[in-house]
């Protein structure tokens, strides 16, 4: 639980101060007040990065830092924001100790639910990649470091792939073995996640739909799955070539896909307004119950200007699902939330 931030030259904020409630807090205010820059606030003290800018850009201005105070529970937390010369100086500050990034054991869970996330089903498949990801980032120390040491190798593969001397032919061979055994653990871990999903995901989204459907998230590769470094490997070395002809690695996790099935046909294909919305409600619920039952604590929730996107019904599943949370909400609209939930929400007012 998050009890009260204080933001000093972050994004919008020069100097100023929130106390939270262990329950729903209902942000409001008119678009560009700051309300969004609140909730940003809140995900970067939990998990140590913003959802959707660079740090750089999380300092007020050209004001020279940017510093974040939060009390959660017993603990104190810090995140300072340093303007360089090159790659701002980020550090954090648990009780007084300093770190420079979070490891996952040290952030708090965190379920985003906004806007741009309504366009999961239907867009390119990196979205459908990054939820995952996201996901098991926070619950597997062992995908996050997978995942960072894959994103290094891949980068050293991509930048010899741009040179023609013999040394950088040399070395591939020893990069493609690397970057194929990285994309095997990285597969593994999201098969892995997928198979947790499948279990009941089905069931939320038939309750929420109040209908009947059968739903699967499937892992869709071009490299085959049962073996996937070996396969990975050789895929490498098959299309050196050509990779070098476009500047880039063209197979890997990287660019696999997820997708998902309703009642036996790709979801991504025919996906109504609805049952978008009714797809990632059932697939924020599913998240919400994964991070509490591996992190044994409940997640923190955070909601930017969602709640106006959904029908009468799946209003009423979200409400019932957020009582037993700490949920952030932001509205411009405060009497949509707050008949929601009577009289129990804290009202933030810009």
């Amino acid at each position: 639980m998050i009890t009260n931030i204080r933001l000093q030259n972050f994004r919008s904020y020069k100097d100023a101060s929130f106390e939270f409630e262990d329950g729903v807090n209902v942000i409001v205010g008119p678009n560009a007040s700051g309300k969004t820059n609140l909730l940003e606030a809140i995900l970067v003290v939990a998990q140590g990065k913003s959802y959707r800018a660079k740090d750089s850009e999380l300092i007020k201005d050209k004001k020279p830092w940017a510093r974040i105070d939060a009390d959660i529970v017993a603990s104190h937390r810090v995140v300072k924001i340093e303007r360089t010369t090159g790659t701002p100086k980020k550090t954090f500050e648990l009780d007084d100790q300093a770190y420079s990034r979070l490891g996952t054991t040290k952030q708090m869970p965190v379920v985003l639910f906004e806007p741009n996330q309504l366009q999961l089903i239907t867009t390119s498949p990196e979205q459908r990649r990054t939820f995952a990801d996201n996901l098991l980032e926070q619950i597997n120390p062992e995908f996050a470091r997978a995942k960072r040491q894959y994103l290094r190798t891949l980068a050293q593969r991509n930048s010899l792939l741009k040179n023609d001397n013999k040394t950088a032919q040399n070395q591939m061979f020893v990069w493609n073995i690397r970057l194929s055994e990285l994309g095997g653990e990285i597969v593994k871990h999201r098969q892995d996640l997928i198979d947790i999903f499948n279990k009941d995901i089905s069931k939320t989204y038939s309750t929420i739909a109040d209908q009947n459907h059968r739903l699967a998230l499937v892992y869709s590769s071009k490299i085959n799955t049962t073996n996937y470094a070996s396969s990975l490997l050789k895929k490498l070395e098959q299309d050196e070539q050509l990779d070098r002809l476009r500047g880039f690695t063209g197979a890997g996790p990287h660019r696999d896909d997820i997708q998902i099935i309703i009642d036996k046909q790709p979801l991504q294909n025919k996906a109504s307004r609805g049952e978008t919305r009714t797809l990632l409600l059932a697939l924020k619920i599913k998240e919400s119950h994964i991070l509490e039952e591996r992190r044994g604590t409940k997640p923190v929730l955070l909601l930017d200007d969602v709640f106006g996107e959904l029908d009468g019904r799946r209003r009423h599943m979200l409400t019932d699902f957020l009582r037993s949370y700490q949920v952030f909400i932001t509205t411009t609209d405060a009497d949509l939330i707050v008949k929601n939930f009577t009289k129990t929400a804290k009202i933030i007012a810009f």
